[in-house]
């Protein structure tokens, strides 16, 4: 989630850049970005009451979809207001809460179920 939210910060940086560099950029942050969500369903299906987790998953899916449909609106916005440049960088709340969560998690007594302790 880290290299998630520096590729939303550092777009603008790469922005204008030959196709050389943009291409493994952004090839890079889509890699990324869709290695967060395993972390998440791993950690819902492993921590989640057995007889909760179907329930759990669909609720999981349901706000990522919710959360994307937020951002696609989000970005023309911004960037009518700031130009194509720094049009992703408000997508960096995402990985930063997600950071923010998964740190938290490691603090409770719960972070060592996952991956049968070995995570």
């Amino acid at each position: 989630m880290v290299v998630s939210g520096a590729s939303c910060l550092l777009a603008g940086v790469v922005f204008g850049s030959s196709p050389a560099v943009v291409a493994p950029f952004v090839l890079a942050w889509g890699f990324f970005v869709v290695a967060d969500s395993a972390q998440f369903s791993a950690a819902v299906s492993e921590l989640a009451d057995g007889s909760y987790v179907d329930s759990a998953l669909t609720l999981q899916t349901a706000v990522g979809f919710l959360v994307t449909i937020a951002s696609i609106q989000l970005v023309p916005l911004v960037r009518d207001a700031v130009g194509w440049q720094w049009a992703f960088v408000p997508l960096v709340v995402g990985p930063l809460v997600g950071t923010g969560a998964m740190l938290w998690l490691r603090t409770l007594p719960e972070a060592d179920r996952p991956a049968g302790g070995r995570g």
